[in-house]
């Protein structure tokens, strides 16, 4: 049976509400931490009424727990979009249009990284549940890929686990610091041109000279950032 217009109109309404909400405490979970970031806060941001979070969630830490979900979920859009146009790809050639896509992502989505900078220092339930849950399903693909390039020696022969989190600090961090570096450089780190900019810089470290500019051609433009609310 076909939901009526004015109840599927009702139904969207809250669809976006609920993701408003998510975007809302995303930023505030990021930017405060979970201890930080109030219901009312995340309201504010979002512009609904405070009512509206108890409606959708059943409390701070399923709302904290949706909007971890929400941008792993995106990660993993972003990587699955180009997916296809690797599979044929030899291992460094996967590995370094990846990392070309990564800087892309964490430009676009600095919340993530600074959300993993808040819940990483601690070791607790919240940031068990991360790791199990998002970070340790992405780690277990990962890891082949870069021990695949250091059997080629396409990359430095270190620890992988070093290596792995050695790559995450060198993508993210100039986005998460993007005030910092503007005060000191005088540049916007997040217009388009800095951020290939950076993906260059990132594959010459990784990679080296020869291979540090070929990727950026085959892996098409980089995507929107979406606007702060």
């Amino acid at each position: 049976m076909p939901v009526p217009v004015a109840a599927a109109r009702r139904q969207q309404r809250g669809l976006d509400t609920r993701q408003r909400i998510v975007a809302a405490a995303l930023a505030a979970f990021a930017d405060l931490g979970y201890d930080g970031a109030t219901t009312r806060d995340i309201a504010e941001r979002a512009g609904v009424n405070q009512g509206l979070i108890t409606y959708h969630f059943a409390g701070k830490l399923a709302l904290w727990q949706a909007a971890v979900d929400d941008i792993f979920a995106r990660l993993g859009a972003h990587f699955a979009a180009h997916a296809a146009a690797l599979a044929d790809a030899d291992a460094v050639t996967r590995l370094r249009l990846l990392v070309r896509h990564y800087v892309r992502f964490a430009a676009a989505h600095p919340e993530l990284h600074r959300l993993m900078m808040q819940e990483g220092k601690h070791d607790g339930p919240r940031m068990q549940w991360l790791v199990d849950r998002h970070v340790a399903p992405l780690y277990a693909q990962t890891r082949p890929l870069l021990a695949a390039a250091q059997r080629l020696g396409a990359v430095p022969a270190v620890p992988v686990a070093h290596l792995h989190y050695i790559l995450v600090g060198a993508v993210a961090h100039l986005f998460v610091v993007a005030p910092e570096f503007r005060r000191l450089t005088g540049s916007d780190p997040l217009r388009a041109q800095a951020i290939e900019t950076h993906a260059d810089a990132i594959a010459a470290l990784l990679f080296g000279p020869p291979l540090a500019a070929a990727g950026r051609a085959a892996s098409g433009p980089p995507p929107a950032r979406r606007r702060a609310r």
